[in-house]
């Protein structure tokens, strides 16, 4: 790679959403369930391919989560990104399903990487993440539905530091999930989705068009639903047109007629119907999974379709509310010249059902719906109160990092902590807590905020 320039940033999308994002990879295992028919096995981590991008770098450092770390902390800073706020995402599966002694190893590892130092155990590592120079500000695992009610597992997310959970829903329909050997249910799906909220965890649903039983029709109604049943409603999702993948059992299913995948044009279109539905409380995290054209038996190989889904809306003005489209880090990059960002912000309240509880959702925004910063408050009937997200968004600054521009060090933050705890109390909620990842501990520390149970509390 050649050396940037001096205050270049090369790759600049990469932290646009105000947090680094570090992806590390466990090594491959077989699902216990078996193999989902549209899913690859060739002998890397389930449902990858052994040319994907993060599949090679982990294969070259031997599926270890430290040097892995190390390697993507060296190349943002030669990308001359921040990496203070580091968002870790844990790929290759469903993580819960791993052994106790790997799991604790590994995430372990993960804290060790970011600290680049080595700790006795889990505890200490997470401790010294608090003051490090790389600090966890959120934890991603990837699980199925049914794995997480499985016993104790929400606690063994929570003494991980794990802030957000992404569940393979796939679809919401018990028929395709058979005719795809899911082996869960719709039921799992909502269960899940009802523990993961009340525990406070951000959840994401891996959802997938085009799939065997499923079509157009059936697709836009699913999308529908998932917004309109108070039983789903998740966070974000990302988008994955079912594709024809060698080393899947779909193969033969393409091969003997029995299945055809959409074309490019069937899913933009899809995509842009489905884009209009989201509501303002959901980020659309991806659109098309990255795999290499030589692995693709049949579908589309536009890998960055996302673009042109996005041009054609801008293209047809039509209204997005759903959250990455709004973020004011991305609106500030596609400015045209002349244009300006208007700077007078106000606070909006979205109060909605979720999985039998209340959810208020406070964003900071402009006139023209560009989003600046979120909170997720939830309190349930118990009168609970706990805050399941706190983004302030715009390009990432590094810890005390004085902002020159409109987004990240500007007090949105705290303004929005202070709202929440405002209606928390007008629900008559006596504490309010906050699912944060480790290392934001001490800024809610100087907020009053203490460290109990996984979570950081205080009194209102």
């Amino acid at each position: 790679m050649i050396k940037p320039k001096k205050n270049e940033i090369r790759k600049p999308s990469k932290t646009l959403a105000g947090v680094t994002p570090i992806a590390v990879m466990t090594k491959p295992k077989q699902c216990k369930h078996g193999t989902c028919l549209y899913c690859p096995s060739l002998n890397v981590p389930q449902s990858y391919t052994p040319k994907s991008p993060p599949v090679l770098r982990a294969e070259l450092l031997k599926y270890d989560p430290y040097e892995q770390i190390q390697a993507r902390l060296k190349a943002y800073n030669l990308m001359n990104h921040p990496t203070d706020k580091i968002e870790l995402i844990i790929m290759g599966g469903n993580f819960p399903e791993y052994s106790t002694r790997y799991k604790n190893w590994f995430i372990k590892r993960c804290f060790d990487a970011l600290n680049n130092k080595k700790s006795k155990n889990l505890e200490q590592a997470k401790k010294q993440n608090e003051k490090a120079k790389h600090r966890c500000v959120a934890l991603c695992i990837e699980s199925r539905p049914d794995t997480i009610l499985e016993k104790d597992r929400i606690q063994e997310l929570l003494n991980y530091g794990c802030t957000r959970v992404e569940i393979g829903v796939q679809a919401i329909d018990d028929k395709i999930y058979k005719k795809v050997c899911r082996h869960h249910t719709v039921q799992d799906v909502m269960d899940a989705t009802s523990l993961l909220k009340n525990a406070g965890f951000k959840i994401g649903y891996h959802m997938m068009l085009g799939l065997p039983g499923s079509n157009e029709k059936k697709d836009i109604k699913m999308f529908k639903e998932l917004f309109s049943d108070p039983r789903f409603k998740p966070d974000q999702i990302k988008i994955y047109p079912c594709q024809v993948i060698k080393g899947a059992k779909l193969v033969s299913w393409y091969r003997n007629k029995k299945y055809k995948p959409y074309t490019k044009e069937k899913i933009q279109k899809l995509i842009i119907q489905i884009m209009r539905i989201i509501p303002r409380y959901c980020r659309v995290m991806r659109i098309m999974r990255e795999i290499p054209p030589d692995f693709l038996e049949a579908g589309t190989t536009r890998i960055d379709l996302r673009r042109d889904i996005e041009q054609e809306i801008k293209k047809k003005k039509y209204k997005i509310n759903e959250i990455r489209f709004r973020e004011i880090g991305f609106n500030i990059r596609d400015l045209k010249p002349g244009k300006k960002i208007n700077k007078n912000l106000k606070l909006k309240i979205t109060k909605y059902k979720s999985s039998g509880e209340t959810e208020y959702f406070l964003e900071i925004i402009n006139k023209d719906n560009i989003l600046f910063a979120l909170c997720r408050l939830r309190i349930n009937k118990n009168k609970i109160a706990i805050i399941r997200e706190l983004h302030v968004y715009g390009k990432a600054l590094a810890i005390g990092q004085k902002a020159n521009q409109i987004g990240q060090h500007k007090g949105m933050g705290k303004k929005l902590l202070k709202e929440a705890e405002k209606i928390a109390k007008q629900n008559k909620a006596n504490n309010l807590l906050i699912i944060s990842g480790v290392g934001v501990r001490p800024y809610y520390q100087k907020l009053g905020y203490s460290l109990k149970n996984n979570y950081m509390a205080k009194a209102i």
